[in-house]
């Protein structure tokens, strides 16, 4: 092999970083060392019986169309593949029943298995011409090579796509809560500065309510684990369910939810209404692993903040005081958290 194909082999692979970009030098270079008309590089599907040009580089009368499609079983690869042949300078004679090669005129053709690591194939690299032409021995080397190159490419790039899908995974299960699926106390703290950056810039207010469920230890101990965790559940759904849209809802931790969102002031109406979604979409009837509960509500804490004289974290603190003194009036009220439902209970609105 040349010292100039060595370099210029060498220039692709440090220059070119794409897919595509890659093959496309390879080809140009594939033509030259191997003087015939078109060089292509082809993807094989087995299981629906096609092979499919991805690229091609053409320079002389021979034209190989990227996108062309032929069945597997028709072309020239696959009977080059049969019969552990490299090259033939006589495609009419011996493979002449092959449609698509005597359509595209191919009379020399060379190619070599692109497999990956696995041992699957992958696809074909190949060149043609329409004159007889011969194949040197440098030829076969650098069609060879690239073959190989082209393999350790696409692994390399299957190998940053499954990083990437793994690292997108993990961050997705950072910011999930694994029972609910809400997103969870990290997520919440990411999202709600941004929620009061666009209250800020649409000069709005943010609502925030914290939430903890009254009588959820009592509903673990009492059932166990398994009816609690069904609880958290439902209460998720149900939440997500009756928020508005836009509104940020997350489990905050145990037993304890935040709903927060836009509104247009700081009024009396905006905490009622928040509070009647927050209430009609908790105080239902729920049932669990062995029980079916009546659920009467939480504790709420609900508040309206500028969002340019406060903080998220100022806004967590605040509503979750005012969480706390509506759970002390609650328990003055000596209102019970749940109400086990009728074994054989009539039907419910809503469940």
């Amino acid at each position: 092999m040349s010292d100039s194909l060595v370099s210029q082999i060498s220039t692709a692979l440090v220059s070119e970083t794409s897919f595509e970009g890659l093959v496309r030098q390879l080809l140009t270079l594939l033509e030259l060392a191997t003087d015939l008309e078109s060089a292509y590089l082809t993807r094989i599907d087995l299981d629906a019986n096609n092979q499919s040009v991805l690229f091609a580089h053409n320079s002389k009368r021979m034209k190989i169309p990227e996108g062309l499609s032929v069945p597997w079983g028709d072309t020239l690869c696959k009977r080059a593949l049969d019969e552990g042949r490299v090259y033939t300078e006589d495609v009419p004679r011996r493979w002449g029943d092959s449609d698509s090669a005597r359509a595209l005129g191919i009379v020399t053709y060379v190619s070599t298995p692109v497999r990956l690591d696995d041992g699957s194939l992958y696809g074909t690299l190949c060149a043609a011409s329409t004159e007889q032409k011969p194949l040197t021995q440098r030829g076969e080397e650098v069609l060879r090579l690239f073959g190989k190159l082209i393999s350790q490419h696409i692994e390399k790039e299957k190998l940053v796509q499954d990083l990437q899908q793994a690292n997108e995974a993990l961050r997705t299960h950072s910011y999930v809560d694994p029972l609910t699926k809400l997103p969870n106390r990290r997520a919440v703290m990411e999202n709600l500065p941004r929620q009061f950056a666009l209250a800020r810039r649409n000069r709005q207010f943010v609502i925030v309510a914290f939430i903890d469920l009254d009588g959820f230890k009592q509903i673990n101990d009492q059932f166990g684990h398994s009816a609690g965790d069904a609880f958290l559940t439902e209460v998720g759904h149900r939440l997500q369910a009756g928020i508005r849209a836009g509104d940020l809802l997350g489990r905050w931790g145990g037993d304890e939810f935040i709903v927060s969102g836009l509104c247009l002031g700081e009024s009396a109406e905006v905490v009622a209404a928040m509070r009647e979604r927050l209430h009609n979409a908790l105080q239902r009837r729920y049932r669990l692993p062995r029980v079916a509960l009546d659920y009467l509500g939480a504790s709420v804490g609900i508040i309206v903040v500028d969002a340019g004289a406060s903080t998220p974290e100022q806004a967590l603190q605040d509503a979750d005081a005012a969480m706390y003194l509506d759970k002390k009036e609650r328990k003055a009220g000596k209102a019970l958290p749940f109400h086990i439902a009728p074994s054989q209970p009539s039907p419910v609105s809503g469940n």
